[in-house]
């Protein structure tokens, strides 16, 4: 079976946008969705509203990945589960590494997402002596002493951090310097890597915060009062001005 440290997906060098592969994944569940339901295509306008874009966008793209479509017909909903499969790199087995398994990690080893969408949990890891051999999710923890020898026998180049902010960027360190290429980091701190690796961030309090300040705008604009037009001078109230035309008596602020 291919492993992640020999095969690489081919969506940089063929030239498609960052912007659409951060796509890709959502037509992915929406046609994973549509064939577990086995239905067999499915219209541009219907994919795209259940993946939260505009068919325009999906159009384009599809077309970075061949793929068009057929008029009148719409997508083969089998390819293109395929198709952006492969584009994804999913056709192909994952090793994974997750260290620290406090709450979040082993929420993270218990997730049953992860092998149907090519990922392996190839070893949990952390620095807990009191871990070692704690069984999670039917999978051994294993001391941080043997991280390096775990990511070299599995083959390993995605490794998730899932540790205090603290000691996220030593453990970044050592998994970057035992080869692996791709870091999904979940502590709450900003990791710094060479050229080469990429690190996915996933923030839960930014996201939220993100969530509060758009209810917080809502509120405001459901709280704010009705523009009241200016109630009219009565004729009384009203002198000359200095060149004979009448104005108020008191100008309005």
């Amino acid at each position: 079976m291919a492993t992640g440290r020999n095969h690489r997906p081919a969506t940089r060098s063929r030239g498609i946008p960052e912007a659409t592969v951060a796509r890709l994944p959502l037509y992915l569940r929406a046609l994973t969705a549509l064939s577990e339901r086995s239905v067999p295509t499915v219209s541009s306008e219907e994919l795209a509203a259940a993946a939260g874009v505009n068919s325009a966008k999906l159009r384009k793209d599809f077309s970075y990945l061949g793929s068009y479509g057929t008029r009148g017909v719409g997508y083969d909903v089998e390819y293109l589960v395929y198709q952006i499969s492969r584009e994804l790199g999913l056709t192909q087995d994952w090793p994974v590494v997750i260290v620290g398994i406090g709450n979040l990690g082993a929420a993270l080893a218990n997730y049953g997402g992860f092998a149907s969408r090519g990922f392996r949990v190839a070893a949990l890891i952390d620095a807990d002596p009191a871990m070692a051999g704690k069984p999670v999710a039917g999978i051994p923890v294993q001391h941080s002493d043997e991280l390096e020898r775990i990511i070299s026998d599995n083959g390993v180049s995605i490794g998730v951090i899932a540790t205090p902010a603290g000691a996220a960027q030593p453990v970044c360190d050592r998994l970057v310097a035992a080869g692996v290429t791709s870091i999904l980091n979940f502590a709450p701190t900003v990791l710094t890597v060479p050229d080469g690796v990429d690190v996915r961030k996933v923030d839960l309090s930014i996201e939220l915060q993100i969530l509060a300040f758009h209810e917080q705008r809502k509120a405001g604009e459901d709280s704010a009062a009705p523009a009241v037009d200016a109630p009219a001078v009565p004729p009384a109230a009203r002198r000359k001005g200095p060149d004979g035309g009448e104005m108020p008596a008191v100008m309005p602020v």
